[in-house]
Formats: structure tokens, C-alpha cells, sequence
């Protein structure tokens, strides 16, 4: 009995830190239709400030006010004006996008300021412990607890009995009305925005010094990234539901550390214990009833995407793959070897990831899926390669696009109901649960990484480095012809018509579920292609490849350039492998994604949707289709989506 109290007052002490910043979550949804991705950086950001401050001499209780009363509202209000407000009503990827770029940003800017694997400690604000039933408690516990309901009740109170809390959940739905009624939705708006940085603020600065030895960038932003399961069971509307489910995972993390770890083979209940928080959410928003996920706010139909004709894909791709051969000429044979030179492992990735970003195009530009997962189906993918027939055989290959084809049916049929934001959330689980509960076991991928070999494809030998660029080149290229064949088929145009109007196809006895799963498990394929490829490539392959954050990254990359275009992805992998292989470039990777999705605050389509492309950039074999009106929408049954034009946002863009 003593035991089991021991693990019920840790684990509400740690559910108590989940439930002020699952709070703090709801808060910024409920007042602005937008979740916050970016919340567990404000978090990092406003310990680290903190910490910052009172190395500096500061003393503690004018940091705390400078930080909460000054900065975290203060970077609110800015991050509202520069960014959120021109979201509302847009497609519902994009808020996502954005929000998750500003994440990266300060993920990045926080690496260059503090180092983002420096362990630091910070000093309690409260110091000594105390007895609790019999277990002995540090008074920063109890802190965290006692403000974790404070918050709780105040935040009630505000939205159910103040004029103000009313007018923040009211713009969320019509700011249009809110202004008759002589508020400024941009006022309520941004009170949102200032009140949920604040709780971030607040949540980090008394999380921090809990951690110990663990205080570091990544691990205080991971930290914040639990807290989002408990954000969905409150259905990121309710902060009593939050609380309730913050505890709750403070709990099952607590007793399975004490009562169902030790059943499992060394290190392997650690780092089920670590996932724990992830496979939560995922079964939150698997188990929580549809009506309960409906997003806030308005959304509006997207442009359909077009695309180009059989003959033009067919000419563009055997250029390119002619042009890969001219290339290749130009270096040695050891051309690909890191250390060697840098345009050479910088091509040679390209076309591995440029298979990746081919799977994205798919799900998000096509069907308006958002997957943030596609670099945990590449790390498999690699991961079959190097296990199946000696990790150089043309089988290994198969099996990892089976394989990872298998896994992203299993990811999509119990998300087959999920759309948008909780689509992303629940593949942001699956990704992290995957890197934490398989790639971290060192007897998946060794303690440095698994080998890959170069494989032979009827007893054609691809060892050497230029034979293994023309065949990534190739099957870059296969692959970008059959996703633009994809495109142009009636499986294709089912995508779009899933991804305009979901409501409307289901009406005409369209089955959208299965037409979701055939996309993911194309698209995981696919992404297990590339991994493979990337393993064939690289020669060993290790954990640190695929971690969560820079599969977000390359999301980004893909989005800026455009998601909807072969091109775009062409560009995104381009873009990556020159920030991962460029060293002095490699700190601001993070930065420069984040600062290009700001981008699609002002433009959704990405780079190569800017009007300024699609009245110059015109290759000779590409007709141009004609312009139409700019706020064109076409509705999902209409006769013109059964045809096929050219493939980007705006006419004459390169395909």
C-alpha cells in the first residue's frame, strides 16, 4: 500500500506540470482556432530567460515579473499581429505549418544562444522537501501543483462567467458579429495569444527546476509535447477535462514505471516509459467521438490542383535523369563520399529525400493530409533494408516498401476519421512514439547505426558512386512521373475531390476511408522507398537520422517551396541536404525553415505558388493553362475537376 501511495503523489506532482501546460493549450485554441505547436518552445524559451536572467544577478522574483508580466505576453501579442491573425478562415494546414515553423524557429535561435544539448540546472522556487504520506516531496511539487489548480479555476472562471473570457471564444466563431457587438475581435484575439504564452511562461519557468541534470533545450520542448494528450482529452475546449487528463497521464506514467516496466527486457520499459505520453495521445484521439474533434473556427474550400500531361512528364523526367548522367561526369568516382566534397553527398541526398518529399506531395498537396510521421517510415524503411538479405539486396528494397506500405495502413485505419489538425497531431504521436519506443533500442539500431550496402539489380553492380547517383536519379524520377500519373488518374482526382469537400464526396457514396488509406499506405511506401535509398546511399544509418524535429523541418521545406508540385519537393530535398551537409549552415537549418513558413501566412501555396512564378517560369514542352480568377473555387463535384491541366497553383509553373 505504501508503494502504490508513493506512485499516486508523483504521479499527480508530474501530471500537475502536464496540466498547466495542457492548459495553457486550450486557452489558445479556444480563443483563436489555432493549436499551438510552438507552446512547448515558449516554455523552453521562457526557463532558459529565466535561467539567463539570474546567472546574470538578477534576482529571482524581478526575473519571474520580467519574464511572465513582460515578455511572454508582450511575445504574444507580436506573434498574434505577425502571424495569427491572417490565418483566420484559411486552409487548415496552414495554421499548422505556421505554428510549427515558429517552433523550429525558436528551437533554432535557443541552440544558438544556449546550446541545445547543455545540461543546466535552475534553482527551485520554493527550496526543501516535505512528507506526504510517507513519500518525501520536494516543495517545487507542491508549487506546481497548487498553481496548476489555480490556473485551472481562473481559467474556468474567466471563460464561463466574464465579459472578456465570452468575447475570446466568440471571435473564434464569428468576428464579424463579435465587432457588432462593439468589441475588437483583434483585441480578444491577441488577449488569447497573451494569455497562453503566459501559462507557457509560467508552466516552463516551474517545470525547470524539476528536471535535474535534464534541463536541456530538447528535453524541456519534449517535456511540453506530453502535455498535448492531455490537451486532446479535455477535446482542447475544456480546461477541467485538461486538468482531469493531465492527471491522469501523470498516473499511468507513474504506475507503469512502478508496477509494469520491470516486465520487459532491459532498456526496453524505459523507453516504453518515455513513448508513454505519445501512445496516449494517439489512443485519445483514436477513442474520443468524432463530433468531439471538429475544428474551431472557419474553413474555406482550396484551390484544386492541377497537373501536367503524360508526354511533359515523360520528356521533363528524361532530361532530368540525362542531365544526372552529365553531372556525374564532372567528379570522381568517390564522388558521394562525405569529406570528399560537398556538392557530392548533397546531390546524392537529394534524391534520396527528394522520394520522401514525392510522398508528401501526395498526402498533402493531393489529399490535404498532414503527416508529420514520413521520416519515421523512412527510418523503417532504411531499417528493413539493412536487415533483410545481407542489407544489399534488391529483396531488402521490397521489403521495406512493403513494410512501410503495411505500417502506414495500421497508422491510417484507426485515424481514418481524423482530418487536419488532429491528422497531424495524431501522426506528431505516431513519429515520436516510433523514435523514442523503436529507433532508441539499441538492438534495432545498434549503438553506431546499422550497415546498408549498395545493391545489383540483374547482376548490374551499383557500388560505385556514380552508378548509384544515376540510379537514385532514376528512381527519383520514376517516382515523380508516377505521382504526377497519380494525379491525372480517377484515384487521383478522388484525392482532390476528398480534399476539397470530404462531406460532399461521402453524399455521392464515395468511400473516403478507403480512398485515405490507399494515400497513406502509397505514401508510406513510398517514404520507405526513400529510406531505403538513403540507407544504400549513406552506408550505415543510425537513430539520428530520423529524429521527430527534423522530419517537422523537412515538412516545412516542403511546404515552403510548394507542396503540390514535383518541383516543390525537388527544391525541399534540395534545400535539406544543403543545410544538413553545409556545417556553418547547419545551426540555422531550424531558423530558416521557420522563417520560409512564415511565408504561408501571405502565401498558401508555397514559392512556386507566388502569381510572380506562374507569369515567368515556362519550360518550352509545358502548355500554359489558362488563367483563371484568382479567388476561383471550384466546388468538389464539379464537371472541371475530372480534368486534367497543369500542375501548379498558377499557370505555367514548372512541373
Amino acid at each position: 500500500m505504501t508503494e502504490f501511495l508513493e506512485f499516486t503523489v508523483l504521479g499527480v506532482a508530474v501530471g500537475a506540470a502536464y496540466a498547466i501546460l495542457a492548459t495553457g493549450l486550450v486557452v489558445t485554441y479556444t480563443t483563436s482556432g489555432i493549436f499551438n505547436f510552438a507552446h512547448g518552445a515558449v516554455a523552453m524559451f521562457a526557463a532558459f530567460t529565466y535561467w539567463s536572467l539570474t546567472q546574470h544577478g538578477v534576482p529571482e522574483w524581478l526575473g519571474l515579473l520580467l519574464v511572465l508580466a513582460v515578455g511572454a505576453p508582450a511575445f504574444g501579442a507580436l506573434v498574434e499581429w505577425g502571424l495569427m491573425r491572417r490565418l483566420y478562415g484559411a486552409s487548415v494546414e496552414r495554421p499548422i505549418m505556421v505554428t510549427l515553423g515558429l517552433l523550429v524557429i525558436m528551437l533554432g535561435a535557443a541552440d544558438l544562444i544556449w546550446n541545445i544539448s547543455t545540461v543546466r540546472t535552475l534553482n527551485p522556487l520554493v527550496a526543501g522537501t516535505f512528507t506526504l504520506f510517507g513519500v518525501k516531496l520536494p516543495w517545487q511539487n507542491a508549487v506546481l501543483l497548487g498553481a496548476a489548480v489555480l490556473v485551472a479555476v481562473a481559467m474556468r472562471l474567466l471563460f464561463a462567467r466574464t465579459r472578456l473570457g465570452v468575447g475570446m471564444r466568440a471571435v473564434v466563431d464569428d468576428p464579424e458579429l463579435v465587432r457588432m457587438t462593439g468589441v475588437s475581435p483583434n483585441r480578444m484575439s491577441r488577449a488569447g495569444w497573451m494569455l497562453g504564452f503566459f501559462l507557457a511562461a509560467l508552466a516552463g519557468v516551474l517545470i525547470a527546476p524539476t528536471l535535474g541534470s535534464t534541463f536541456t533545450v530538447l528535453n524541456m520542448t519534449l517535456l511540453v509535447v506530453n502535455a498535448y494528450a492531455a490537451a486532446v482529452v479535455g477535446r482542447l475546449r475544456s480546461v477541467p477535462w485538461a486538468f482531469v487528463g493531465a492527471i491522469g497521464l501523470g498516473l499511468a506514467t507513474e504506475y507503469f514505471v512502478g508496477y509494469g516496466s520491470q516486465h520487459f527486457a532491459s532498456g526496453v520499459g524505459s523507453e516504453i516509459t518515455t513513448a508513454l505520453p505519445m501512445i496516449f495521445l494517439f489512443v485519445a484521439l483514436v477513442a474520443l467521438p468524432s463530433a468531439r474533434l471538429e475544428a474551431a473556427g472557419r474553413l474555406v474550400a482550396a484551390r484544386i490542383p492541377r497537373t501536367v500531361r503524360g508526354r511533359e512528364s515523360l520528356i521533363a523526367a528524361s532530361l532530368f535523369v540525362a542531365a544526372s548522367v552529365v553531372f556525374s561526369l564532372f567528379f570522381s568516382g568517390t564522388f558521394l563520399t562525405e569529406g570528399v566534397s560537398t556538392v557530392g553527398p548533397i546531390a546524392g541526398q537529394t534524391m534520396a529525400l527528394g522520394l520522401v518529399a514525392l510522398s508528401l506531395v501526395l498526402l498533402i498537396g493531393y489529399a490535404g493530409e498532414v503527416s508529420l510521421c514520413q521520416f519515421a517510415f523512412m527510418g523503417i524503411g532504411a531499417f528493413c533494408m539493412g536487415k533483410v538479405a545481407g542489407g544489399d539486396s534488391l529483396l531488402g528494397v521490397l521489403v521495406a516498401v512493403g513494410a512501410c506500405a503495411a505500417v502506414g495502413v495500421l497508422v491510417a485505419l484507426p485515424t481514418i476519421r481524423l482530418r487536419g489538425l488532429y491528422l497531424a497531431l495524431a501522426t506528431f504521436a505516431f513519429a515520436e512514439a516510433v523514435q523514442l519506443g523503436f529507433f532508441a533500442d539499441t538492438h534495432v539500431l545498434g549503438q553506431a547505426g546499422i550497415i546498408v550496402g549498395r545493391i545489383s539489380v540483374a547482376g548490374v553492380s551499383f557500388t560505385g558512386d556514380r552508378a548509384e547517383f544515376i540510379l537514385l536519379s532514376v528512381v527519383f524520377a520514376l517516382c515523380a512521373v508516377g505521382v504526377l500519373a497519380i494525379r491525372r488518374s480517377a484515384f487521383g482526382r478522388r484525392l482532390v475531390a476528398v480534399n476539397d469537400s470530404p462531406a460532399a464526396c461521402a453524399t455521392v457514396g464515395l468511400n473516403t476511408g478507403i480512398t485515405k488509406v490507399a494515400v497513406f499506405a502509397l505514401a508510406a511506401g513510398m517514404a520507405g522507398l526513400g529510406g531505403a535509398m538513403w540507407g544504400s546511399l549513406q552506408g550505415t544509418v543510425g537513430a539520428s537520422n530520423f529524429t521527430i524535429f527534423a522530419g517537422v523541418i523537412f515538412v516545412l521545406f516542403v511546404v515552403i517551396w510548394s507542396a503540390r508540385t514535383v518541383t516543390g519537393a525537388f527544391l525541399a530535398a534540395l534545400t535539406y541536404a544543403i543545410f544538413t551537409n553545409v556545417s556553418h549552415l547547419t545551426k540555422v537549418e531550424g531558423i530558416f525553415a521557420g522563417v520560409g513558413v512564415i511565408l504561408i501566412g501571405w502565401v498558401a501555396n508555397g514559392i512556386l505558388g507566388i502569381e510572380w512564378f506562374g507569369d515567368r517560369v515556362h519550360l518550352p514542352w509545358v502548355r500554359r493553362a489558362p488563367t483563371e480568377p484568382a479567388d476561383a473555387v471550384e466546388p468538389c463535384l464539379e464537371p472541371s475537376l475530372l480534368a486534367a491541366g497543369s500542375e501548379a497553383g498558377g499557370p505555367g509553373v514548372v512541373s
